[in-house]
């Protein structure tokens, strides 16, 4: 084993890191808006994250989850890159895993999938619709204690689950008034 020795002056300290964990945006990706994708990339800008995700479901994923039909992987995929492109966005990131896959991937693999190639924290950013969807899932309990969800807006029915463990999520517009607040304090200080 090498060892891999650095040489810092005396008195010198490693900058604070400003940038946290990776936000994945879970979501099948069939009607969302440009509008969707900036308001995304802009949430994960002002909370100050290292990495977005753009996360697409596979075609089987959706048939199982909500059961209707959708335009295949590829094709939304395709609408993604063109997007990124557009924006040229160094710090957004398509995860394709579940094309390569091309089956059924529940949610708890996928984000197993995802805490080990992103860095942590992991914040899901999905619809109410899909959080309520998710809540609905037996593994549930198991996978809410390693990921917080970031949901786009605030849900106006809420699934008894995300009631229970209303400590593991946000909205957007939460999050970022409680972020404003830390940096007010910081700049105090």
């Amino acid at each position: 084993m090498t060892r891999n020795l650095q040489y810092v002056p005396y008195g010198y300290e490693p900058p604070v890191e400003t940038h946290k964990g990776t936000m994945i945006y879970y979501d099948m990706f069939e009607q969302i808006t440009a509008g969707e994708l900036e308001i995304f990339a802009e949430t994960g800008a002002a909370l100050s994250f290292k990495k977005l995700v753009l996360y697409p479901l596979h075609e089987e994923t959706v048939r199982r989850m909500w059961k209707q039909s959708v335009r295949s992987y590829y094709k939304r995929v395709d609408a993604l890159g063109e997007w990124q492109r557009e924006q040229a966005l160094g710090a957004v990131v398509i995860e394709s895993w579940e094309g390569k896959r091309k089956k059924y991937t529940p949610i708890e693999a996928a984000i197993r999938f995802l805490a080990e190639k992103y860095t942590p924290p992991l914040f899901l950013y999905m619809s109410p619709e899909t959080a309520n969807l998710c809540a609905s899932y037996a593994s549930f309990d198991e996978w809410i204690r390693n990921v917080r969800l970031l949901l786009s807006t605030e849900p106006l029915e809420l699934h008894p689950k995300l009631a229970q463990y209303r400590n593991r999520w946000n909205s957007v517009e939460e999050a970022i008034n409680r972020q404003s607040k830390v940096d007010k304090e910081h700049h105090e200080l």
